[in-house]
């Protein structure tokens, strides 16, 4: 496959120029995230109308050309399931990529699979099969092979097809700002997700911790991030994350009582517990009011039973309305629109769940509300069919 290979500074910012005035950059990465505190960016894949690259990380000392180019200009840049690009590009200048269209999300916004892959996406719009064989690539390795290189070209030669049948897609169905829309608030997702005052919540097993042990848990993983970065290490790799929310729920900062507990016998472990027990101490100390709020708090059993039932309604509706459900919500979303209905959770009764906002609240929730007022009942249309319920008005 004819291609730049793209391995120094002035050959990039050259690259750079000659797009300037494209209609639409399609691009992907290749990275490698085991071992590192961050994933680490091993190649870039760029497509547009005229030209197809890949640009070696390892040999160019300044990216910020391509990431600025990215984040200018009137192009559409292309990706698919972008996250980890986004996050390259932030990294790099601070800026998201301009018009950022994601073919995953666009995808489930048109009837189709979400989360698709790629390749399916592919196979399914384009019938084209991608090739396989180097999806366990270390793409961290040098020289890359003729192989190697095409199987990542692969990912980006398809972009500008798919954006487009896609947008056709969304325009016939009148969805183009519902794309525009979802795509501002993932971004907004994966730019708060970075900050340390939201990532630490999503630590599994503290729902049930107090105020208190929450504080302990928000200290030792700002510790523990600060320490794995200076490393260049996964945070797990410094503290697993039940020994953090164990050290959590036992709220002291007494080493003896620290190194009893099961799994902090590691000899690097050992050598820290005078800094754990600093950043325990730490949090112990801090006025209540300073604790973040519990996430503790009984939900009323009959959201348990309407979350299923309403579930199963979720895939009619979304059947009936070309949308794929993974990307409307799952049975947490069901549930919290049921208790801000009924007003089965007074501590959220300002908050307005996601299931009631936007294009969501037009298409699906709505119609979830005349479920939950009797309005609207969920019936058996043909037991013998692939989707065999169908949503119809209740017989008064």
């Amino acid at each position: 496959m004819r291609h730049q290979h793209i391995t120094k500074d002035s050959e990039l910012r050259e690259f750079c120029q000659s797009l300037v005035d494209v209609r639409v950059i399609g691009f992907d990465t290749e990275f490698v995230s085991e071992g590192n505190y961050r994933p680490e960016l091993c190649l870039i894949q760029v497509a547009t109308d005229e030209h197809l690259a890949v640009i070696d990380p390892f040999t160019i000392d300044d990216l910020t050309p391509f990431w600025n180019l990215l984040a200018d200009g009137e192009h559409v840049s292309i990706a698919h399931a972008a996250r980890e690009e986004l996050r390259f590009c932030l990294d790099s200048v601070k800026k998201r990529p301009t018009r950022l269209f994601d073919t995953q999300i666009a995808a489930g916004l048109v009837g189709l699979e979400y989360p698709a892959s790629f390749a399916n996406l592919v196979q399914k719009i384009l019938g084209t099969t991608l090739p396989k064989g180097e999806t366990r690539t270390d793409w961290r390795r040098r020289p890359l092979s003729a192989r190697q290189i095409d199987y990542a070209l692969h990912d980006v030669i398809h972009l500008a097809p798919l954006h487009d049948d896609l947008s056709k897609r969304l325009q016939r169905l009148g969805r183009t700002t519902w794309l525009d829309d979802e795509m501002q608030q993932w971004q907004l997702g994966v730019e708060a997700y970075e900050t340390q005052q939201v990532q630490w919540r999503r630590v599994k097993g503290i729902a049930n911790l107090s105020s208190r042990s929450l504080a302990v848990l928000r200290e030792l993983w700002i510790w523990r991030d600060d320490i794995a970065r200076s490393r260049n290490s996964p945070a797990k790799r410094v503290l697993r994350d039940d020994l953090m929310v164990e050290l959590a729920k036992i709220q002291s900062s007494d080493e003896a009582r620290i190194s009893s507990i099961r799994g902090l016998e590691r000899r690097d472990l050992q050598r820290q517990l005078p800094q754990i027990s600093t950043v325990i101490a730490k949090a112990l100390a801090l006025a209540k009011s300073e604790c973040p709020p519990s996430a503790r708090r009984k939900s009323a059993p009959q959201l348990t039973v309407l979350g299923q039932f309403l579930n199963t309604a979720l895939s009619s509706i979304c059947r009936a309305a070309n949308l794929a459900p993974g990307i409307v919500g799952g049975v947490q979303d069901l549930r919290d629109l049921a208790a801000y209905r009924l007003n089965l959770d007074p501590q959220k009764s300002g908050e307005k769940p996601a299931l009631a906002q936007g294009w969501r609240a037009e298409i699906v929730g709505c119609v979830i509300d005349d479920l939950l007022e009797g309005k609207t009942a969920i019936m058996i249309d043909d037991p013998l069919s692939d989707q065999p319920l169908k949503l119809a008005p209740r017989e008064q």
